[in-house]
């Protein structure tokens, strides 16, 4: 059986209670460089635990996903906080669950904006990088360091997730 879940626009609203938006629409911000550049501070805590753990960033090269798309398996990280930077202006599909104790809840699906990217706490379930429409690139902060920092969890029945008309 399969389950349809429609994406919703992202906002720091109704994406606070799954981890951070990443983009220039909050308050704290202020001039640099003598005036020449803005500087969008504290968007987000990058976390690292665990043995020999530090903080890395990377480029990913994505590629888009064909919707409806079935989402079949989440993934998180124990030791880690996860953030993905869109490169580009173009959208791509944020999927995250809250923890039951036995693994994953009903997923939650966002649709970002231009300029949004998102950080994931440790320990949120969430879908993988899903770009739309087009391949994409990411920068991404996250955590390197010895123990196994992946765990994933597939659905015994798949969800299907629309974007928004």
């Amino acid at each position: 059986m399969t389950r349809t879940i429609v994406a919703r626009l992202l906002t720091r609203e109704n994406f606070a209670e799954f981890g951070d938006v990443l983009d220039t629409g909050g308050a704290n911000h202020y001039p640099i460089n003598g005036g020449k550049a803005e500087r969008y501070h504290d968007l987000a805590t990058a976390e690292a635990a665990g043995p020999q753990s530090r903080v890395i960033i990377s480029i990913f090269h994505g590629t888009p996903y064909d919707f409806p798309l079935q989402l079949k398996m989440v993934e998180r990280h124990p030791f880690g906080s996860q953030a993905f930077m869109p490169l580009s202006p173009r959208p791509f599909l944020v999927v995250v669950c809250h923890d039951t104790g036995a693994g994953p809840g009903e997923p939650h699906a966002f649709l970002t904006q231009p300029g949004q990217g998102v950080n994931y706490p440790r320990n949120r379930w969430h879908a993988v990088l899903t770009p739309i429409g087009a391949e994409q690139d990411f920068l991404i902060v996250d955590r390197a360091g010895e123990g196994t920092n992946l765990e994933e969890f597939f659905f015994s029945d798949p969800y299907e997730i629309e974007l928004p008309r």
